[in-house]
């Protein structure tokens, strides 16, 4: 029996509750002054993250008083030399035609004995249709050595005379476009879109076009050569590689960049400023063998020496060219025969551009006008003839 005055066993219901958004606010009592520091849980409000102020905006760019044309080639140039810094230090050119000369050694005639005649030659990457100007460019160091011209003022110079729109040259074009009546002041659209690795007319100019614009840029002598590299014209071009002036050449390239015959179809330039003689026997004065290559002879420095009697025509495999071209670092070593031959086949345009559905102007005369045969010598303007 439950006594009326015993705890009820059922908990109490509590008051109903006020909802919390009707509560009143009651403020916290204030704390009592003095009290020691404790450490007190961060309340809710203190953990949300401040908003970070915004990011400053990037400084604007660079002004300058002058800003260059455009030139293909010099910012992949740029990219390629930093990548060989990385690498290891670029080989000087003694020592590249050397490693070349040890690598070719077994196709020389050992029934000769061989002379070595080689400026130094600086190396230019091209990108685009400036194997032209970058072969003059590199010729341009030994023709003006101290001062030097950079690759922009060639650029310069060549749209200055309406040759080039941004580093390709029309020189060739530029004559049939004034016969047709196209205005030849404004860069030709097939010209703006054609690839780096593709052949046009606009990229190999016509040697005559390259003489000049050597005089004018490089201040230079400049010397067109008809008939091709053999006949008559052969020992000249040899004495002239001798005397260590440099010759421009327009020639088919291989794959390897070497020369080969397509008709013109993959014309090219490079620059010639070495030349390897065969000979039956050796000057007796002024030259000296080499420690590392027996056969093998260089002019001594500063002596006075005789010249080479130099080879005969009909003798094969007697005398290669040093060449460098605007797609390699490196020397080529090329025999004279192989690059006569396909600087004397330089006839046609590429038929797979004349049938690729674009609009091309071919020069007055075609390729063989322009290069077939033809080659530039180029000598400083104080140098006798």
């Amino acid at each position: 029996m439950i006594s009326p005055c015993s705890p009820s066993l059922e908990p109490p219901i509590p008051p109903p509750q006020t909802p919390a958004s009707q509560a009143p606010i009651i403020p916290p009592p204030p704390l009592p002054p003095n009290l020691p520091e404790l450490a007190f849980p961060p309340s809710p409000s203190s953990l949300q993250t401040p908003i970070p102020p915004p990011p400053p905006l990037p400084p604007p760019p660079p002004t300058t008083r002058f800003s260059p044309p455009h030139v293909f080639g010099l910012e992949k140039s740029q990219l390629l030399k930093e990548a060989l810094e990385r690498a290891g230090p670029v080989p000087r050119s003694g020592e590249d035609v050397k490693r070349l000369l040890k690598l070719r050694k077994n196709r020389f005639r050992s029934d000769l004995q061989w002379i070595l005649f080689c400026a130094d030659l600086p190396s230019l990457i091209q990108e685009g249709p400036q194997c032209g100007l970058v072969a003059l460019w590199m010729a341009g160091t030994l023709l003006a050595p101290l001062s030097g011209t950079p690759l922009e003022r060639l650029v310069q110079v060549a749209m200055e005379r309406g040759y080039t729109a941004q580093g390709e040259m029309f020189s060739e074009v530029m004559v049939k476009a004034k016969v047709i009546g196209v205005d030849s002041r404004k860069p030709l659209a097939w010209c703006q879109a054609h690839s780096a690795h593709s052949f046009c007319v606009c990229s190999v100019p016509a040697v005559t076009d390259m003489g000049r614009l050597a005089r004018e840029a490089l201040g230079c002598q400049a010397e067109v050569l008809y008939g091709g590299l053999g006949g008559p014209n052969r020992d000249h071009v040899l004495q002239h590689l001798v005397a260590g002036h440099p010759l421009l050449i327009p020639y088919d390239e291989d794959f390897n960049h070497e020369p080969c015959q397509r008709k013109g179809h993959k014309a090219h330039w490079a620059v010639s400023a070495g030349v390897l003689l065969g000979v039956q026997g050796m000057p007796s004065l002024g030259y000296e063998e080499d420690p590392e290559l027996p056969g093998l002879f260089h002019p001594a420095p500063g002596t006075p020496r005789q010249p080479p009697s130099l080879p005969e025509e009909g003798s094969p495999g007697a005398v290669y060219l040093l060449a460098k071209q605007g797609k390699s670092w490196h020397y080529q070593l090329w025999d004279y025969d192989q690059v006569r031959d396909s600087n004397l086949q330089l006839t046609d345009f590429s038929p797979s551009r004349a049938a690729d559905g674009r609009e091309y102007v071919v020069p007055v005369g075609g390729v063989r006008a322009g290069l077939c045969g033809q080659a530039l010598l180029l000598r400083p303007q104080d140098s006798g003839h």
